[in-house]
Formats: structure tokens, C-alpha cells, sequence
């Protein structure tokens, strides 16, 4: 396969660059706080009771008023459901007395706090009220309700969720219970430190394959050298089969394209949509395994790795690579149609981490300047589709998409996610492959550097601090997900700063910034230069007159050392 294939995906990787996680408490300064109405809005966990056996559980979001919801479940008293009647709660029940059970209302007709008052004064210890909407809604107080003394809690619900308890008190009228409780999260989320490590891990992986297979490229073509041939020896071994280098336009128009194709997702985010990014993201992960497997492989089985047969419209393929096809391909329709099941995101984050790393290493940042355009251009990117974009769509265009608002899908596939194990609220941490990629294309820059350059020690080089500077990067990217309750964060808002600032503060300490920004190579003493690239003279021929100057042939004879 070509690989276009794997570049095909190079735009929609960068598409979900938020790293998240699920809301649980939300701080709205919008919302009026007043005295007795001054609640942070929290995710509500209402599990059902038939009878002694445990129901569904359903999730809903508390209000701004009343006592504050316990966090443990075994706090958490059983009350039995009571259906409202009138059904809108605007007015005493007809019965008079709930006796000392949970109210189930619906929306409308008057005000929250209204509904909430009126079901405190006929016993209620609690009250769940049906949205109009599939969404959660926010239940607040209006500016004028100074003296609010509201003491039962107060839950909103969704429709379908409203809908299956008035089912359950249906068919089960006086032996339905619920219990209210909003757990708080793990101070520390196991998922996003392996999720950290996974990411790093691969920079890391992808960065030293990208280097050795560019130290590969100028060692060959050195020996051609010493062994008297023409040959051209480019910068970032850039002559290598297969190898991209950026520039600065395309580094631009990158982001321009990604935008509008977020856009795109954003208005036509369907099944139909998502089913086809998933084809788009198999070709790529089929591409990015195979040619990973290929590599390793290939240390091992060097007589199938080194022979070829030619195959129609592909061309020559080696054996080892027609028998790792079939079982990449296998592996990758296989996560597609299960993809849907609770392990499939091991699945996913194998054929997502094969494909960064071969991208990492097919595509190249040739030096500072376009490295620094393009992760700037990425820095803003993140920053508008993340926050700004609220103010024009009334929500986060990156979030929505990466989390799929408005399909029954989990969203874009171009994530790496990592279930809350040890999380009460379960779902997965997620970061895009635009987090990773993106510096990753930087930090594999800096390695490739310091080899070329012959750096004596990890510490006297770059990749070092830039690999570090990018982990210290998402580090405090899940920190500030932590302190802002979970809502998406722009990774690349932390990534950026910290890996370009390390890189050009070093550069510039060290009198190597020129280099790093406008060459991208250490400075080689070469006998022939020509533009961007060394030649060797030709050997003497033949029939050369023999009594030329013996040192002069020596001299124009002697290989390039650079």
C-alpha cells in the first residue's frame, strides 16, 4: 500500500484535540446564586428498585436549590416513587400526602422551585423532575426569589429516563424505590496516567524510529560516497522511499483544511458519517500495523523481509508483507464490528498508536520554522474549536464532536481512550490523535537532530528536553481537566508553550537557534556543496592522462566526508 494511504487520515487525527473527561460538577456564574439557591450543579446517580431487586440506573443533574445531594451510595436512603397527580406538580396533590417518598413530575406549567415546594409540603423527600428533552437542563432560581427554603433535593432527569420510571410505577404501582447520590471522582484517574503513558510512550517510540530510519538513510548513502559513486545527500535523509517533509504553506493550510472538515463533522455528524470515518480510520490503521509489524518483524525474518514478487496495483510487495496484510486487515474489520463492545478500545488504541507512529515516521518537520508554524497554527486551532466556538454553535464544536452529541455512536474514532475503571462514573478518558502527532512530528525533529549532530549525551542534545517539555505539557493538561471538573481542555494549549519554548530557549542558549529554525541539520564542513545537497566527484576514468598531478587526483578523489 502507498503510503497516502496512511495521510489520508493525517487531517481527521487532529480533529478531537481535547483531551476528556465526563462532567460532574459545573460552576455556572451565569446561573443566579442566591441565598438557599447557591448549589454547584451535579450529576445525580438515581438507581431503581423493584421490589429487593436492584433496576436500571439512571443519570440526572441536581439543582441549584435545596440541601446538597450525599456522595455515598450506603448514605443514600431507598424511598419509594410516587407518580404525581396532577402529573406538572403546580398544585397540591390530590391525595394531599406523598408520606414521605420521592415525587416523579414532569416540566412545565410553573416555576422549579415552585414544583420542589409544593412536593416538601405534602411529605416528599425528594423530587425527580422529567425533562421535556433527551438533554440535561439546568434548574435554577429566578433573581427575584430572595427567601428560598427548600429542603428535599431536587433532580433533573431526561425524557427517556423519566419515561422508563413512569413505565417501572406502570406495571409495578407500589413497590418501585429509587435512591439519590452523587459520587465525587477519583482525586487521581488511573486511566489518564496510563492514558499520559501511552501517549509519551509513543513520541518516544515514534520519535527514535524516525530517527534511525533517517541515521539509515545517510549512512547508506555515505558509504556510497566512500565507495566513490554520485550520489545526493539531502537533508533529514529526505531522499528516503516514501519520506514527506512539511512546509510552511502546507503547515498552514493543514489547519485550514482540518477546520473546515470539523465543521463538516459538526453539521453532518450522523451514523452514516461516523461509519465512514471508520472505514477511513481502518485503512489507516491497517496501514500504520502492517508497516509497524513489517519493521519489527523484519529483524527476524530478513530472508522474506529482502525478498519481493510484484502484485498488480500495488507493485513489489515482500512476502513478509503479504503474510502480515491479511491478519492487519482481519484485525481491523473485526474492531469495526465490534467496535461497540466494552474491549474494543484496546483494539482501537493498537491500530490508532500504529498509525501516529508511522505517520511520525513518514512525515517529517524538515526544521524549527515549519515545526513552529505548524504547532502554532495547531495551538490556535484547539484554542478556537474548544472555547471560542461556544459563542458561535451555543457549544464546544471539538467536544461534540469528539464525544458524538448527536449520533448513538462513542464519536470520531481518531482518539485513544482508556476506560475509568475506578471511576463511580465510568466512561473513558480520551485524547486526540492531534495531541500526540502534532508535537510528536517536533520532538522526532529533535532526535533526528542531535544524531546527526553526534551529541555526546542525551542532556547536551534536544530530544531529551523536548520529549519531557511535551510530557510535562499534557501532564498539566489532565490537571487543569481535573480542576475544571472534567469539562475538555485543549491539550495543545499546554503542549504547545512548553515543547516550542524548550526548543527555542535551548537553541538560543546553546547558539544553535539559526541552525534548529532555518537549516534543520548541524554545521558539516563538506569539500563539494551544492544546493542543499553533497556530491562526490566521479572516479578517474580509464583513459585519464596518468602524469596529471598526483596530488590533485588525490585530492579530487578523496570522498566527502560530511
Amino acid at each position: 500500500m502507498a503510503a497516502s494511504a496512511v495521510l489520508a487520515v493525517l487531517l481527521a487525527s487532529a480533529l478531537a484535540g481535547a483531551a476528556a473527561g465526563g462532567d460532574i460538577v459545573h460552576q455556572d456564574d451565569q446561573a443566579p446564586k442566591i441565598p438557599g439557591c447557591n448549589n454547584d450543579f451535579v450529576l445525580v446517580k438515581v438507581q431503581s428498585w423493584v421490589g429487593s431487586n436492584e433496576g436500571d440506573e439512571f443519570v440526572g443533574v441536581g439543582a441549584r436549590f435545596g440541601p446538597k445531594i450525599v456522595s455515598k451510595e450506603k448514605q443514600a436512603t431507598r424511598e419509594p416513587l410516587t407518580l404525581a397527580d396532577p402529573i406538572h406538580a403546580c398544585a397540591p396533590p390530590k391525595n394531599n400526602k406523598v408520606s414521605g417518598g420521592v415525587l416523579l413530575v414532569e416540566r412545565g406549567k410553573c416555576k422549579f422551585t415552585k414544583k420542589a415546594k409544593l412536593a416538601e409540603a405534602a411529605g416528599a423527600s425528594g423530587i425527580l423532575i422529567i425533562n421535556s428533552g433527551t438533554e440535561l437542563y439546568k434548574m435554577v432560581c429566578e433573581k427575584n426569589e430572595t427567601e428560598l427554603d427548600i429542603h428535599i433535593p431536587a433532580v433533573l432527569l431526561p425524557k427517556d429516563a423519566g419515561q422508563a420510571l413512569r413505565s417501572l410505577l406502570a406495571a409495578n404501582t407500589s413497590s418501585v424505590g429509587v435512591q439519590l447520590y452523587s459520587p465525587d471522582r477519583p482525586v487521581v484517574d488511573t486511566a489518564e496516567v496510563f492514558l499520559w503513558l501511552m501517549a509519551v510512550g509513543t513520541v518516544l517510540c515514534a520519535s527514535y524510529w524516525s530517527a534511525w530510519s533517517a541515521r539509515e538513510a545517510v549512512t547508506e548513502q555515505e558509504k556510497l560516497l566512500k565507495d566513490g559513486h554520485e550520489v545526493s545527500l539531502t537533508v533529514e535523509g529526505g531522499g528516503s522511499s516514501g519520506i514527506v517533509d512539511i512546509n510552511v504553506i502546507s503547515a498552514m493550510m493543514f489547519v485550514v483544511v482540518a477546520s473546515c472538515f470539523l465543521i463538516m463533522l459538526y453539521k453532518l455528524m450522523s451514523a452514516w458519517f461516523i461509519d465512514l470515518l471508520v472505514v477511513i480510520f481502518c485503512i489507516g490503521g491497517v496501514e500504520g500495523l502492517q508497516t509497524c509489524l513489517v519493521a519489527i518483524l523484519s529483524r527476524w525474518f530478513t530472508s522474506a523481509a529482502g525478498s519481493f514478487v510484484k502484485v498488480p496495483f500495488f507493485g513489489a510487495i515482500s512476502y513478509l508483507t503479504m503474510v502480515v496484510s491479511p491478519f492487519c486487515v482481519v484485525f481491523a474489520v473485526l474492531w469495526a464490528i465490534y467496535r461497540q463492545f466494552p474491549y474494543a478500545w484496546i483494539a482501537q488504541d493498537i491500530l490508532g498508536i500504529a498509525l501516529i507512529v508511522t505517520v511520525i515516521q513518514i512525515v517529517r518537520v524538515p526544521n524549527l520554522k515549519v515545526g513552529s508554524v505548524l504547532l502554532s497554527c495547531a495551538f490556535l486551532y484547539d484554542i478556537f474549536w474548544v472555547f471560542v466556538s461556544k459563542s458561535l454553535f451555543h457549544e464546544s464544536v471539538m467536544i461534540a464532536v469528539a464525544r458524538g452529541d448527536n449520533t448513538d455512536e462513542d464519536g470520531v474514532p481518531m482518539l485513544l481512550k482508556i476506560p475509568r475503571m475506578f471511576d463511580p462514573w465510568g466512561g473513558y478518558s480520551i485524547i486526540g490523535f492531534g495531541d500526540i502527532l502534532l508535537p510528536g512530528l517536533v520532538v522526532a525533529f529533535a532526535l533526528r537532530y542531535d544524531w546527526a549532530a553526534k551529541k555526546k549525551s542525551l542532556r547536551s542534545g534536544y530530544f531529551l528536553w523536548s520529549a519531557s517539555a511535551y510530557g510535562t505539557g499534557l501532564l498539566i493538561t489532565y490537571v487543569a481537566l481535573n480542576l475544571m471538573d472534567g469539562h475538555g481542555q485543549p491539550a495543545l494549549l499546554y503542549i504547545v508553550p512548553f515543547t516550542l519554548g524548550t526548543l527555542m530557549s535551548l537553541g538560543w542558549k546553546r547558539g544553535e537557534l539559526r541552525n534548529l529554525w532555518f537549516k534543520g541539520e548541524p554545521e558539516r564542513v563538506c569539500t563539494h556543496q551544492g544546493q542543499g545537497y553533497v556530491q562526490m566527484a566521479k572516479p578517474p576514468a580509464a583513459g585519464d592522462d596518468e602524469d596529471d598531478d598526483e596530488d590533485e587526483d588525490d585530492e579530487e578523489g578523496k570522498p566527502s566526508s560530511s
